[in-house]
């Protein structure tokens, strides 16, 4: 016999993962988007009046975004501008396929479209910089990027928030890569469903407590038009070992991903810890906790044929680097002196001209040798 819908009594079509609630289609629409309302007007995400950048990659979770997004700004009224924003990070048969669905969702949803790319904003496509750097780094190289280049084209829209389809698993494998690797830092901020208050333009998550799976499900029965292929870089990411590990304790307790995303929000840092402060990159003037940004870093590595110099927080590529530059500098103040030394003692002596006072001057460089510690007249 077919479950009943829990909400009207009609036969389920589904079943929740997130609460194992038995529902039918129409009801699973409803609760699904009125959860992403609550989020969004719990957490103060928008004014009235905001112009919204849309992050748009044509996957599930960023369609998906765009399409409640549209959807409950109409329905209760937050009085929001949306558009959509793109990045093409310049990766062959991927980004360029993905990007052809955010052009079908931008006729579907009616939503202005900007696709800003890293060729034009720092002279490198991804293609490329896998060429130097290889697969092992290089998803570091295009979230750093990537953050920056959303940022900018937000700004040059004239947006005053940024949303991204960051979903509650996404939030859950966070927390645990920075377990993992001790950063303080970015665990506290990764559980913040609204990041870069005190920065360069305000990023918001509406789907911080909504599970992927549930996204899937939406997208599936209201036959959403999206992108749903892995990037053809990302197999070896540090992030597929969290996610596997995430996806294992879903399996045993569904409610194990919001239970780490609320054990990161109590997260409390002892008074004597020294947290990094936001600061302005003395290049590029883009929001960094160090004089330099890890973007200009990195460019700076990729620029000099050494794309480790901006990976890692004192790497050991970049103190080699700094030796050798250092090594060198001296090398050519040494040659300097040399050179010096060897214009006084024989170009001086070679060629010495006579002046009407008598004055005797170098034939070379013209200098009275009286300017020469060792050569006085």
């Amino acid at each position: 016999m077919p479950r009943k819908c829990e909400g009207c009594n009609k036969n389920a079509a589904l079943k929740r993962p997130k609460t194992g609630h038995a529902l039918c289609k129409d009801c699973f629409f409803w609760a699904f988007e009125q959860e992403i309302h609550q989020t969004i007007t719990d957490g103060h995400l928008f004014l009235p009046g905001d112009s919204v950048a849309i992050g748009a990659s044509g996957g599930k979770d960023s369609t998906v975004l765009a399409y409640t997004l549209k959807l409950l700004n109409e329905r209760h009224n937050y009085g929001l501008k949306l558009f959509l924003l793109s990045v093409d990070e310049g990766i062959t048969g991927y980004r360029d396929d993905s990007l052809e669905t955010v052009k079908r969702n931008q006729h579907q949803y009616q939503l202005p479209l900007t696709i800003v790319s890293y060729e034009d904003l720092y002279g490198w496509s991804m293609d490329a910089i896998v060429k130097q750097v290889g697969l092992k780094n290089n998803c570091t190289f295009c979230g750093v990027f990537r953050r920056q280049a959303l940022d900018r084209g937000a700004a040059q829209l004239g947006a005053t928030k940024i949303v991204t389809g960051h979903n509650a698993d996404d939030i859950a494998e966070t927390v645990i890569m920075n377990v993992l690797r001790g950063d303080i830092a970015r665990l506290r901020r990764c559980v913040a469903i609204t990041t870069g208050t005190d920065g360069y333009l305000p990023r918001c998550k509406p789907f911080k407590y909504t599970y992927e799976k549930e996204i899937v499900m939406y997208a599936y029965f209201k036959k959403l038009d999206y992108f749903s292929t892995e990037c053809i870089y990302s197999p070896n990411a540090y992030r597929g070992f969290a996610r596997t590990y995430i996806k294992d304790l879903e399996k045993i307790r569904p409610r194990a991903i919001i239970d780490i995303i609320h054990s990161g929000e109590s997260l409390s840092v002892r008074k004597d810890v020294r947290m990094p402060t936001q600061i302005l990159c003395t290049r590029c003037k883009y929001i960094s906790s160090n004089d330099i940004c890890k973007a200009c870093l990195m460019l700076e590595g990729l620029n000099k044929g050494r794309p480790r110099l901006g990976i890692g927080k004192i790497h050991k590529e970049r103190r080699k680097f700094e030796e050798e530059l250092a090594e060198q500098t001296a090398q050519s103040q040494d040659q300097a002196v040399h050179c010096q030394q060897r214009h006084v003692t024989e170009t001086c002596d070679d060629h010495v001209t006579s002046t009407n006072n008598g004055r005797r001057r170098c034939g070379d460089c013209h200098n009275s040798l009286d300017c020469h510690s060792n050569k006085t007249t």
